[in-house]
């Protein structure tokens, strides 16, 4: 990637782009979902906690891996350099058709469900599609122009989710019961398949801790800047995920949240009322734009690496003179209309989760046969790829279980990639 020395962005906006790619739409979508097998307020917590140290340790190893190869395209680069090529470029083509293309198409959806009481179901969804266009834009002219749109999409991020945890510790429930619970005998609900099938919903909601490593070719001094990035952005987001989850149990009822996707409008509107509901679905919205520019910024950058190494992808490789992939990014942004105009909300948030947790933990596996690392080293390696990858697997085998459709789903997405690295694979060799 053709970026000057003097474009490249320092740790601090690299964090501001992993912790907007992370704070999103699973933090405000998910506990609805969690409540329908998980009601202890003790056994919430712990998801919420279990997929932060999960995200913490992913941090720490991508952080080795990034300085290491020290390339931009993140787990295409890894594991095509640790693996073989062809897992590279199957993890390429997850990332242009699940990875990053479908967190920007929840994100919209998301943003439509949460405005719709403001402005009406139809005008909501437009609005939803035309963030994506305009985001796309922002993003296709030049590396700072990037950087200051994230920051001021991040810094709004922030300040929203920071004012909703203050109000809702600050101000006393007005309900005569709400969904907290804090109950002893939660510890069992930790094995129920429930359970596992509720972290894919947390992970998912975690996606985006890796998402500076992916850029580390725009990054100043990145063996120093990509550690802190990655490692300060997800401690945060871990602590904010927490307190947002005690908010929005203590302002509801267990039966008001189950199954709801905009679970703080519910919370924030049995607190202020309808002007309440107003102004948290009004910045909900707002918030997410920082999620969908991460997203956008982040996701073509795999597309590129993928496209200036195989044939069949080659013209998506072309570069601004700023060193910006636009051809990339708005093929990124087309899958992720396709995905709004024809995806069910949470369908596409199983078998996404299921997918990015298969690969991620494939590159933490792939992770413990580099051996003379360059850079920055994961601490207690390899004990924490080792806690990762067992726990991964136990969740992902639940999600099988229990969720047999979107997991196929997913898996045929693996396999189709696998198609493609053949066909591309012969189109080179024919040349």
């Amino acid at each position: 990637m053709s970026v000057l020395d003097k474009d490249r962005i320092g740790w601090k906006t690299a964090a501001a782009l992993v912790v907007a790619n992370m704070v999103g739409t699973g933090v405000f979508t998910s506990l609805g979902f969690q409540l329908f097998s998980n009601t202890n307020t003790w056994t919430i917590l712990s998801l919420w906690i279990l997929g932060g140290g999960m995200a913490l340790i992913g941090a720490f190893v991508y952080a080795e891996l990034g300085t290491h190869f020290k390339r931009s395209g993140g787990d295409y680069v890894f594991l095509s350099q640790i693996i073989h090529p062809s897992v590279g470029y199957i993890y390429a083509w997850i990332s242009l058709g699940v990875g990053f293309s479908a967190p920007i198409a929840i994100a919209a959806m998301a943003m439509a469900a949460y405005w719709q009481p403001i402005i009406g179901p139809n005008a909501s969804f437009g609005m939803g599609i035309a963030v994506i266009l305009l985001i796309s834009f922002f993003h296709s002219y030049t590396l700072k122009q990037s950087g200051r749109v994230q920051n001021v999409l991040t810094a709004i991020k922030l300040l929203f989710v920071g004012a909703l945890i203050v109000l809702g510790f600050v101000h006393q429930p007005t309900l005569d019961a709400n969904a907290l619970d804090f109950t002893s005998g939660w510890s069992g609900d930790l094995l129920k398949p429930g359970f596992a099938v509720s972290l894919v919903y947390v992970f998912f909601a975690y996606t985006g801790w890796n998402s500076a490593a992916y850029i580390i070719g725009e990054i100043k001094e990145p063996s120093k800047s990509l550690p802190k990035a990655l490692v300060s952005a997800s401690l945060l987001v871990m602590v904010l995920y927490v307190l947002l989850q005690l908010v929005f149990l203590k302002h509801a009822r267990l039966e008001d949240l189950q199954g709801q996707v905009d679970v703080a409008t519910v919370a924030f509107g049995n607190l202020f009322g309808q002007s309440g509901v107003f102004w948290v679905s009004l910045f909900i919205g707002i918030q997410l734009l920082a999620t969908i520019s991460g997203y956008t910024w982040v996701g073509p950058r795999i597309t590129q690496a993928m496209a200036q190494d195989y044939r069949l992808w080659q013209p998506l490789a072309k570069e601004n003179k700023k060193g910006i992939p636009v051809r990339a990014i708005w093929f990124n942004a087309s899958i992720s209309l396709l995905l709004v105009l024809t995806g069910s909300f949470e369908s596409v948030l199983v078998y996404t989760g299921l997918v990015l947790q298969l690969m991620g933990t494939l590159t933490i596996a792939a992770s413990l046969k580099v051996r003379s690392i360059v850079g920055f080293q994961t601490p207690f390696k390899p004990i924490l790829q080792y806690i990762y990858i067992v726990f991964s697997l136990w969740v992902m085998g639940f999600v099988l279980y229990e969720r047999p459709m979107e997991s196929l789903f997913g898996l045929g997405v693996v396999a189709f990639g696998a198609i493609l690295y053949l066909f591309d694979s012969r189109i080179m060799k024919e040349e």
